[in-house]
C-alpha cells in the first residue's frame, strides 16, 4: 500500500486548503490526502471523495512527489475555446462599446463570430482577455473638449503644483473650497445581504448646506453651515474663520467659478484679510481636493442609513465632518492624496 508521512504542519494546510483554495480540482487532491493522512482505508476514500482508485494513486503520488504545492497544480488544459481565433475582433469592437451585461455581450459576440455561448462561457472568456465589470464614471462634457484639457493640464503644472509645493514646505497655506448640499432624503448604497434590503424615505426634501474648507496639507476642515442658501455672506464668515486661526504665513484659497465666490463683496473682505482667492479653470472639480470630502461623508454617514428627524441627519453630517481628521483620519489621508484625476487618456463612452 502507498504511504505518506504527513507532519502537523502539513496536515493543518491540507484541513485548510480542502475548504479554501480557488479551484475544486485542487480541493478534492487536498482532501483527498487529508483524508489518507488521518488513516482512512482507501475505499472509504474513494466513496467520500467519488474518485478511483488510480486517481488516488495519481494524487498520493504527486504528494509524495512534491508535498502541497505539487498537489496545487493543475495538469488538465481543457479544450481551446473557438473564441480565442477572434479575440481581436472582439477586443477591438468592446474597446469602443463596452457592454453593459454578459447577456449584451453574448449577442454581441454570437453577431462578430457566429458561436452562441452560455452567459457563464462569455463571463469566463471576458475575463480571460482582460475585460472587468467597472462602474461607469462621469464627467461635466465640456471638461473633455481638447482645449478644456489643456488648459486644465497647465494650471494643474503651472498653477496648482507649485502652490501645493510651497505648502508642503511651510511657505503658504492652501485651502480648498466648497459647498456641498445634502436632502434629507434616502441615499441608495450597496450592501452585502441575503436578501434585497429597503430603507425608508424620509418626507420633506429640507436641506442642510455645508460651506466648507480643507487644509490641503494637514487636512484640517473649517465649515460654515446653514438651512438656507450659501452666498456671498457665507464665504465671507468662512474667510473671517479661515483668518482667525493665526496662520502666519500667506493664505491661499482654491475655489471654483461659483458666483458667489467671484463677487465684488468676496474680493474685497479677501484682500482686507491678506488672503489669496484662486480660481480653479471651468469644468475641472477633478482639481478640487474638498470634492472628495463630501464623497467621504456621503460614504461614511449616508448612503444605506435612515435618519427619521432632519435633526438627526444634520448631527450625523456635522459629528462625520468634525471627526474626519481624527477618529476617521487614516482613511481621510489615503483618499485625500495630492494626485489629481487627468482626462488627458480617458476613454469616453461612444455616443
Amino acid at each position: 500500500m502507498l504511504r505518506i508521512n504527513c507532519v502537523e504542519e502539513d496536515i493543518k494546510k491540507l484541513h485548510y486548503q480542502r475548504y479554501h483554495h480557488p479551484h475544486p480540482l485542487v480541493q478534492r487532491k487536498m482532501e483527498a490526502i487529508y483524508l489518507k493522512s488521518q488513516g482512512v482505508k482507501h475505499k472509504d476514500i474513494y466513496k467520500l471523495c467519488q474518485i478511483s482508485k488510480t486517481t488516488l494513486t495519481k494524487y498520493i503520488r504527486q504528494y509524495q512527489k512534491g508535498g502541497i504545492e505539487e498537489l496545487k497544480k493543475i495538469e488538465y488544459k481543457g479544450q481551446a475555446s473557438e473564441l480565442n481565433q477572434y479575440t481581436r475582433q472582439i477586443e477591438e469592437y468592446f474597446k469602443i462599446h463596452p457592454a453593459s451585461s454578459v447577456s449584451a455581450a453574448s449577442d454581441v459576440i454570437k453577431k462578430i463570430t457566429g458561436i452562441k455561448r452560455s452567459p457563464t462561457q462569455i463571463r469566463e472568456f471576458m475575463n480571460r482577455i482582460g475585460l472587468r465589470c467597472l462602474k461607469v464614471g462621469y464627467v461635466p462634457g465640456k471638461s473633455l473638449e481638447p482645449e478644456r484639457i489643456k488648459e486644465v493640464e497647465v494650471y494643474r503644472k503651472e498653477k496648482l503644483e507649485p502652490l501645493l509645493e510651497q505648502a508642503i514646505n511651510g511657505e503658504k497655506v492652501v485651502f480648498f473650497v466648497d459647498a456641498a448640499h445634502f436632502v434629507h432624503r434616502a441615499y441608495l448604497g450597496f450592501l452585502w445581504c441575503f436578501t434585497r434590503t429597503f430603507i425608508c424615505s424620509p418626507s420633506g426634501r429640507k436641506r442642510f448646506n455645508v460651506l466648507g474648507a480643507i487644509n490641503a496639507i494637514t487636512k484640517e476642515i473649517i465649515t460654515v453651515t446653514n438651512e438656507t442658501y450659501i452666498n456671498a455672506e457665507s464665504i465671507c464668515e468662512l474667510l473671517t474663520k479661515i483668518a482667525s486661526l493665526g496662520l502666519t504665513v500667506p493664505i491661499v484659497l482654491i475655489l471654483d467659478n461659483a458666483r458667489y465666490q467671484k463677487c465684488k463683496l468676496v474680493n474685497e473682505k479677501a484682500e482686507a484679510l491678506g488672503i489669496e482667492l484662486c480660481y480653479l479653470p471651468a469644468y475641472s472639480p477633478q482639481l478640487n481636493l474638498i470634492e472628495r470630502l463630501w464623497k467621504f461623508v456621503r460614504n461614511e454617514c449616508l448612503y444605506s442609513k435612515y435618519y427619521e428627524n432632519f435633526a438627526d441627519f444634520k448631527a450625523a453630517i456635522s459629528t462625520c465632518i468634525g471627526t474626519a481628521n481624527t477618529e476617521r483620519k487614516e482613511k481621510l489621508d489615503s483618499l485625500l492624496t495630492l494626485n489629481f484625476q487627468s482626462f488627458t487618456k480617458v476613454h469616453v463612452l461612444a455616443v
